[in-house]
């Protein structure tokens, strides 16, 4: 028998990459944007601001995987696996052209 459904977890964690993606993105920005406040506050948590980036991303992205992983207890979120490959694929795109557009 196949089995053409597409997981919760897939489902959650996919969306939580999605968003983490965007938020990542946003991050870097106002990182650079604010070097002696945020970049600095940053940096003195764990001694270099990308560590601490980092662990914000990987909080963000488990924390919310987990808690849409909840939501998801019948048609919480009811989407397919080509949907989600789009949402994935369109949240990386977007998150590069926002840290691109920083830069230029």
């Amino acid at each position: 028998m196949e089995n053409t459904g597409i997981g919760k977890f897939a489902k959650s964690f996919g969306i939580s990459f999605a968003i983490t993606s965007i938020l990542s993105a946003l991050l870097v920005v106002l990182k650079e944007s604010n070097e002696e406040t945020v970049l600095a506050w940053m940096a003195s948590i764990t001694g270099h601001h990308w560590v601490t980036h980092g662990i914000f991303d990987l909080i963000i992205f488990a924390g919310l995987g987990w808690a849409l992983s909840k939501l998801d207890s019948g048609q919480g979120l009811n989407i397919s696996a080509n949907a989600l490959v789009i949402v994935i694929v369109s949240a990386i795109v977007v998150s590069e052209v926002i840290i691109t557009g920083f830069y230029i």
